[in-house]
């Protein structure tokens, strides 16, 4: 049997600059996941470690490093003085990249549950190694990383939102994760990177594109109606539209449309 996997890649032609995902069933009768690349084709498990590893009999490194960290504090009572050295935090990288590729795939496949759950994964490894790597550069080398896999997870979550129809829902995820975005920016003093963003950027043209899904609060445009009425100085549409409003919201009188 032929190890050349030449034919395969005959049978989907990589697109320069263009990601393409695909859900294939496996030998062992489980779902994978593969994603074309120039080189060939990554193939990952569905769900636990993308390539279908149990690290030290864990689901993952993150998790084994985890605990570590429980049983340090069980002997000792806190975890101060618990730490990962260079070798674990160059090992917790290599893994959070694999979540990477299979989070990209998902997205393409517009698994967006998945792409939710892996970059929480790869945020919960920022968050560790900044608390525990033992040297500062492994502390903040991830870092950089952040504003994209949290633009990432946003999208995934407002997708789903509006999937189930729920853009309110979408538009709050969306705007949590624009101030998730500024505050990383802020908190490392680069305020100035919040206006030119690409991360931002992305989800602000989201956001203008789901706000078109949420239906006007009809008090509300009453209200917009009745101030452009009363602008235009056109009282007696100003003064149907007030009867308007105190019908629909059970107010009493609001008072003479004319100043």
């Amino acid at each position: 049997m032929s190890l050349d996997i030449g034919y395969i890649l005959d049978g989907w032609e990589y697109e320069p600059g263009q990601l393409t995902a695909r859900k294939i069933a496996g030998v062992d009768g489980r779902e994978k996941i593969q994603l074309r690349v120039e080189l060939g084709i990554l193939q990952m498990e569905t769900s636990g470690r993308p390539d279908g590893k149990r690290p030290h009999e864990c689901e993952s490194l993150l998790h084994y490093y985890h605990d570590q960290l429980k049983q340090y504090e069980r002997e000792n009572g806190t975890d101060v003085g618990f730490d990962l050295d260079e070798q674990a935090c160059e090992l917790l990288r290599a893994e959070a990249m694999m979540y990477y590729h299979r989070y990209l795939a998902e997205f393409i496949l517009e698994d967006y549950r998945g792409v939710e759950r892996d970059t929480l994964r790869n945020l919960r490894v920022m968050d560790f190694c900044n608390t525990y790597a033992g040297e500062e550069s492994d502390r903040y080398i991830l870092e950089q990383y952040r504003p994209y896999v949290t633009m990432m997870c946003t999208r995934a979550r407002g997708r789903l939102a509006v999937r189930e129809n729920r853009p309110k829902v979408a538009m709050a995820a969306l705007r949590k994760g624009i101030e998730q975005i500024e505050e990383f920016y802020r908190r490392f003093g680069e305020e100035e990177s919040i206006e030119n963003s690409g991360e931002i950027a992305i989800l602000k043209a989201m956001e203008k594109e789901i706000e078109l899904r949420i239906p006007v609060d009809p008090i509300k445009k009453l209200r917009q109606k009745l101030a452009r009425a009363v602008r235009e100085e056109r009282y007696e549409e100003a003064a149907t539209l007030r009867d308007q409003i105190r019908h629909a919201t059970g107010q009493g009188p609001i008072g003479p449309a004319r100043p």
